[in-house]
């Protein structure tokens, strides 16, 4: 994929006709190292395909630590050590709730089983957390939760940033997961112990879908 390519599966969007010139404009003429790299920006839509959006997973703003964002929410490259402390706790739930460990922090294989791992920006300067966050991405994030709405999907909505977003989740017969976010700020306020993950895939069992392999 070269540098800004739309993809194919959500180009119909209209985002991408009436924001996205502006915002690919102000990113280009932004002095700063922006995050993730030019050609992982989309990296969430290029893995999972609306028909194929199964489960969404928000998150808020890619990683400002350069090296570590590569385009889906929580993710980070297999090589990065140590993990990023939020990740860190969604793998300690994950090992209590379904008692799976994983090998690094990179989630592509869940992408490529439907889960659909999004920030709620999909760029941030270089060691400036929140520096995009009023860019023009939201509007991009309201219309794939109208999308992803058409089908039954189950959302997992961690925090507060994510909940406000829950109004642009439309329809009937979805499931919606809502805790505290797994940072080490608010984790231990209702984020350990929730269970998301057997949540998410007692859903899909009972709707006759396989069931997520947490461990790819």
């Amino acid at each position: 994929m070269t540098s800004h390519t739309i993809p194919a599966a959500w180009a119909h969007l209209p985002f991408f006709t009436t924001d996205w010139p502006t915002i690919e404009a102000a990113l280009a003429g932004d002095p700063r190292q922006i995050l993730p790299p030019d050609e992982q920006r989309f990296a969430a839509l290029d893995h999972t395909a609306p028909a194929d959006t199964r489960v969404v997973i928000l998150g808020q703003d890619p990683y400002p630590t350069p090296g570590h964002a590569h385009g889906l929410a929580f993710s980070v490259e297999p090589d990065v050590r140590p993990l990023p402390r939020s990740l860190n706790n969604i793998y300690k739930e994950l090992e209590a709730d379904v008692n799976v460990t994983r090998p690094n922090g990179d989630l592509r294989g869940w992408a490529k089983q439907g889960v659909m791992l999004l920030n709620t920006a999909l760029s941030v300067p270089a060691g400036e957390a929140d520096g995009h966050k009023r860019l023009g991405w939201a509007t991009l994030v309201h219309q794939i939760l109208a999308e992803c709405s058409k089908r039954p999907t189950a959302f997992v909505l961690w925090g507060n940033t994510a909940q406000k977003l829950e109004k642009f989740i439309t329809g009937d017969g979805h499931l919606v997961v809502k805790s505290a976010h797994p940072s080490p700020l608010s984790a231990r306020r209702g984020f350990f112990g929730s269970h998301p993950f057997s949540n998410v895939n007692d859903w899909l069992t009972q709707k006759g879908h396989t069931p997520i392999d947490w461990s790819q």
